[in-house]
């Protein structure tokens, strides 16, 4: 990782938190957003930018931020979407074209709903008949808006229009069209996303939990394979509990599947350590026995130190 002093550590949280606001404000207003799909390739490059630059600090800001805040979760959840999008993509090898229309997609899926998508994601009982309805047909009210905006890619428009559509899942993967498949790909990304951000009705599942039912349902799917190929069980910013108890984060994956960098944050006894303590699990004990639903964790995390230890990695660990 390459945070390696608090300048760096503020500049790369503002950077990710300036980028995660000016989505949210063109997804707020699009029709009053100046050249809305040029911005929205402007954000894309941005994240590409970003997630070249330290793509482990950026899943664990990231997941953190998902994890811990309903606030903004319209923004927030379209911008995670669009990154594990974009990771998975990369590892299936899609050609640029495609990567390009899915991760767009991602960010705009649900631009015809982004007030309501906030507010639901506040509110604890159930959403209400014209919510539903709402819910219902934005997918097709939202390509129709990124049409009149100026989005002339078809691929990107058909994923967003069709991205809640059972009927995508028909048919062999390799058989279907590329924006067929491509849906296929939002759908499993905005599904895993969901399950791990909380609502005031409910808490966030934890990062194992969600990963392991997205498994069960699709166990021999290429799509499930390369999602947890990118974000593992344990995606760097997942609270863990290890096997003599004491309390970790992930900071970054490593080599090895399922076997990441962890900084130990917390003592058996339950106190915070004065500083977090860098672990290779693939190097021996402690073991990861379970990962924690952020919601349940009320440690207050210094997130300079422990992506810090991050720099560190490659040289304690070979």
């Amino acid at each position: 990782m390459h945070v390696k002093d608090a300048n760096e550590y503020e500049d790369l949280l503002a950077e990710w938190s300036d980028l995660e606001s000016g989505l949210g404000i063109i997804l707020s207003h699009p029709e009053s957003s100046q050249e809305f799909a040029r911005r929205v390739l402007q954000y894309d490059r941005w994240m590409q930018s970003l997630m070249q630059r330290d793509p482990d600090a950026g899943l664990y800001l990231l997941f953190q931020l998902a994890s811990n805040s309903p606030v903004g979760y319209s923004a927030s959840h379209a911008l995670i979407c669009a990154v594990l999008c974009h990771l998975t993509a990369t590892l299936m090898d899609l050609p640029l074209k495609a990567r390009d229309s899915l991760v767009r997609a991602a960010l705009t899926m649900n631009v015809a709903m982004t007030a309501m998508q906030d507010a639901l994601a506040s509110q604890t009982e159930r959403p209400s008949q014209a919510q539903q309805e709402m819910i219902r047909l934005h997918p097709v009210k939202g390509a129709m808006l990124l049409g009149n905006l100026g989005v002339q890619d078809e691929d990107w428009l058909e994923i967003v229009g069709s991205h809640h559509d059972s009927r995508v899942e028909l048919g062999d993967f390799a058989g279907v069209p590329t924006a067929v498949r491509l849906c296929r790909i939002l759908k499993m990304v905005d599904r895993y996303a969901a399950m791990i951000s909380p609502r005031l009705s409910r808490a966030g599942r934890t990062a194992t939990e969600s990963a392991l039912s997205i498994m069960a349902n699709s166990p021999a799917d290429a799509i499930g394979q390369a999602l947890m190929g990118v974000v593992g069980l344990c995606p760097p910013g997942t609270f863990v509990r290890m096997d003599n108890d004491e309390l970790g984060v992930v900071l970054r994956r490593s080599l090895k599947a399922n076997l990441p960098y962890v900084a130990i944050v917390g003592s058996a006894a339950g106190h915070l350590l004065p500083a977090p303590r860098l672990h290779a699990t693939a190097q021996g004990a402690p073991a990861i026995r379970v990962a924690l639903p952020a919601s349940g964790v009320r440690a207050q995390l210094n997130h300079y130190q422990i992506l810090r230890l991050g720099s560190f990695a490659a040289e304690l660990f070979v």
